[in-house]
């Protein structure tokens, strides 16, 4: 049988007769009870110690439980850093591996660039070296082989140049500059030549008496007309507006001794030469053969 502990209590009754009140433990004997407690079973007359053991060992089973879920969030961020700094080291090694190889491929680049030079520089120096082959005889050229070609701002037609000049000079002064840069005053020797010409002043000339002077004069003997290498006129070939030449002397008592040409409109009308005295200032036309092909050594 399971141990028992003895409980002994003293138990005290009163007794009220009217307004005076007399313990009953001087009159009345007391009374003791044996109470049988049984160690396994719980106490039913000590309750407040009961609840207050079963409180405490709440209060600590909750500690217990916070801690281990503390201990488990602080293992799960632990973690969660371990695997951060693999990431971070497994990045850091890529690079390093990329870094590497493209230092090596720097060196090769550096290396191939070194030889390019030294190859490029010894190449120079034979070069430099090598004596200039002499130029070669150049073959003869015939007329049909070769393309007439003109100065700058000389106009080409019929295997001769042209210039018309801008500004106004008299007929000598203007010849004098013909001359200088290596030609004459026109001389017209064919039809095809005077509608050209026509054409071209027509386009040129700025009003009726915008004329230019050409290469043909009668300066030495009055009536006689010869052309600036002193071939005589061609009747044949003249090109004389009507009524002229006139040798009109009211404006230069000596005269008009030399021609001028150009009429504004077009070339319908190809008799557009006038005599004019010699000292009145005009544009005038320039002619020179044009300059054959030719060939260089280079």
């Amino acid at each position: 049988m399971p141990e028992t502990e003895v409980l002994y209590s003293d138990v005290k009754f009163t007794k009220k007769k009217g307004d005076t009140t007399e313990t009953a433990s001087s009159s009345i004997e007391a009374t003791y009870s044996e109470v049988k407690i049984s160690k396994t079973q719980p106490s039913t007359e000590l309750p407040e110690c009961s609840t207050a053991s079963q409180q405490a060992m709440s209060n600590g089973g909750s500690k217990v439980k916070s801690k281990k879920v503390a201990l488990v969030i602080l293992c799960v961020l632990l973690a969660v850093v371990v695997i951060a700094l693999c990431y971070v080291y497994h990045d850091h090694m890529q690079t390093k591996k990329k870094y590497q190889s493209l230092e090596e491929r720097y060196q090769t680049l550096t290396a191939k660039y070194k030889d390019l030079e030294k190859n490029f520089t010894e190449t120079l120096n034979l070069t430099q070296k090598v004596v200039p082959r002499s130029c070669p005889k150049p073959p003869e050229i015939k007329l049909s082989d070769s393309r007439p070609k003109c100065d700058k701002d000389w106009e080409q037609y019929g295997g001769k140049c042209y210039y018309f000049s801008i500004t106004n000079s008299s007929w000598e002064e203007s010849r004098r500059d013909c001359q200088s840069q290596g030609g004459d005053l026109v001389k017209i020797d064919s039809r095809d030549e005077q509608t050209f010409l026509t054409k071209k002043l027509s386009d040129k000339m700025n009003d009726a008496e915008d004329k230019f002077w050409i290469g043909l004069t009668d300066s030495k003997k009055e009536g006689e007309w010869f052309w600036v290498d002193d071939s005589p006129l061609n009747t044949s070939l003249s090109f004389w507006q009507k009524r002229e030449p006139d040798n009109w002397e009211e404006e230069n008592p000596e005269g008009e001794d030399c021609v001028r040409m150009g009429e504004k409109g077009g070339p319908e009308d190809l008799n557009c030469w006038f005599d004019k005295s010699c000292d009145k200032p005009h544009k005038s036309i320039c002619e020179k053969q044009a300059e054959k092909g030719f060939i260089t050594c280079f």
